[in-house]
């Protein structure tokens, strides 16, 4: 099996066993590096020494591309703050590695691997290591994170996630060795920010959609604990459920050509239309005012976006009502009915009357008679108290 081939082998078997890990490795720049004694990540960018590569099975490799996607990921938090650059990138590779590990890829010999480092935080790593440097006469780092910062420690094992040391900031020369315009290195400085931006946007795309499918890889907070910490008003949650689900509609053919030329594969949108189907439980427990906020949270949300049809079901132990609402129209609804729920016969309508549905915001008390098969879209169950759901994600509104 050839260099390449292998490469290809790996990046489907992520994307059928571990989908988190091989949709973030996708969007990775791979390039051959014979100067690099194994493999590297520097957050935007994976280099691979080809004979290194020929030794390992498609496992391993699997493993390799894994560490590279994560350290994208870290690459956008800033947590490292005054502590020692190389020290604190030792301890995120073994945080990554551990998290790898405990999710069943197999780790290559001499990564960054310690079993005790499972269920770690990078922050806890760090400390650890530190301590332990104390009693290792051979080390030239210190705390200070200075001058050390900008050179490899001599031990280091390669897949960690370096920066850019000071050679390779310094200005681009051309052929007969004098310093290119000070523009163009800008120009190219700022297409990377751009990237960087598109890459981070794209990275919580991802953690979003795959949080909703239960789909996330094991102890994945220990690496990205900002993901999981930060909370939000019921008002960001839906806008973000709402911008997800608009942007998660990406295709990988044709993939977007914006950074195709650098070997960067993002998706690109495979339509413009957004498509949102709101059913609402019209039974006498629903709190009207709740729900009246709720409607005119979304309207404003859909200001955002220049294409879009909203479908409004009403219904309680049956449908009554259905109307598809276009950019322009204010979102209204008929009460009707009153008595009991069933949540049933809502998404039995929806699978005979709409195509393709993607996305169904349920507003409703949570009381009443769920499917006993799971949809295959996303659900989002909007309701004013805690209710446990067979499927799909709850949000609690409140006013």
């Amino acid at each position: 099996m050839t260099y390449q081939e292998k490469l290809t082998k790996a990046k489907a078997k992520l994307m059928l066993e571990h989908p988190y890990f091989g949709t973030l490795a996708s969007a990775l720049r791979i390039e051959s590096d014979p100067d690099q004694l194994t493999f590297k990540s520097d957050g935007n960018t994976v280099r691979l020494n080809e004979e290194y590569i020929d030794k390992l099975n498609v496992s391993e490799v699997e493993f390799i591309l894994s560490n590279g996607a994560m350290h994208a990921v870290l690459g956008h938090m800033e947590r490292r703050g005054g502590r020692d650059k190389w020290l604190w990138q030792e301890a995120c590779d073994f945080a990554v590695n551990a998290m790898l590990v405990k999710n069943g890829l197999q780790a290559p010999e001499y990564v960054n691997y310690q079993p005790h480092f499972e269920g770690m935080y990078a922050e806890e790593i760090y400390s650890q290591l530190k301590e332990e440097m104390k009693y290792a006469p051979d080390t030239n780092h210190d705390s200070s994170g200075d001058a050390q910062d900008r050179e490899e420690s001599p031990q280091q094992p390669s897949g960690s996630n370096e920066e850019q040391t000071q050679d390779d900031t310094q200005q681009p020369q051309n052929e007969q060795g004098k310093a290119e315009p000070a523009q163009e290195q800008e120009i190219g400085q700022e297409e990377l920010g751009h990237l960087a931006e598109e890459l981070k946007e794209h990275f919580e795309q991802i953690f979003n959609k795959l949080k909703r499918q239960d789909a996330l890889p094991k102890d994945l907070k220990f690496v990205v604990p900002e993901y999981f910490s930060h909370k939000v008003d019921w008002r960001e949650v839906l806008s973000g459920f709402i911008a997800s689900y608009a942007k998660s509609s990406y295709s990988f053919m044709p993939p977007n050509m914006k950074y195709l030329y650098r070997g960067i594969y993002l998706p690109s949108l495979s339509s413009d239309l957004l498509r949102l189907i709101i059913a609402i439980d019209t039974s006498g427990s629903v709190d009207r005012e709740l729900l009246g906020i709720f409607l005119g949270e979304v309207e404003s949300i859909m200001e955002v976006y220049p294409n879009f049809e909203i479908d409004i079901i009403t219904a309680d132990t049956k449908v009554h009502s259905h109307k598809t609402y276009l950019p322009g129209e204010a979102l209204s609804y008929e009460v009707s009915g009153g008595g009991g729920t069933d949540f049933r016969p809502v998404f039995e309508y929806i699978d005979r009357n709409i195509d393709y549905p993607t996305a169904l915001l349920f507003f409703t008390d949570g009381q009443g008679i769920f499917p006993s098969e799971e949809a295959n879209y996303d659900v989002l169950w909007i309701m004013p108290e805690a209710v446990e759901v067979p499927f799909g994600e709850v949000l609690l509104l409140q006013a």
